[in-house]
């Protein structure tokens, strides 16, 4: 299993619209094979990160989530969602590997 690990610089001032396109995603990963975790939005602290965590199989499978989210009508106007309301400045992607009991 392989989790990404996403940080997000947020628009303090466009939460709402961030959670929308966030709302979005969720079911999208789903969709593709994968178990969303979860976006994590500002509370206490910095007013401007934000994190997503989801998790695929395998590097593989989220290569191919990757591929098919590129042409897929959905995750498409996710895209142009976020590219209308500009909710974040930038991204870092990481995939880590859990340790589970």
């Amino acid at each position: 299993m392989v989790t990404c690990h996403i940080r997000y610089v947020v628009d303090p001032d466009k939460l709402a619209e961030f959670e929308a396109y966030a709302r979005m995603w969720i079911p999208l990963v789903t969709k593709f094979g994968g178990t969303h975790h979860g976006y994590f939005l500002p509370s206490e602290g910095a007013s401007d990160i934000a994190v997503a965590l989801f998790s695929f199989p395998s590097l593989a499978a989220y290569e191919t989530y990757r591929a098919a989210a590129a042409t897929d009508p959905e995750c498409q106007a996710a895209i142009a969602f976020n590219d209308l309301h500009r909710t974040f400045l930038r991204y870092d992607r990481s995939f880590m590997r859990p340790v589970l009991s």
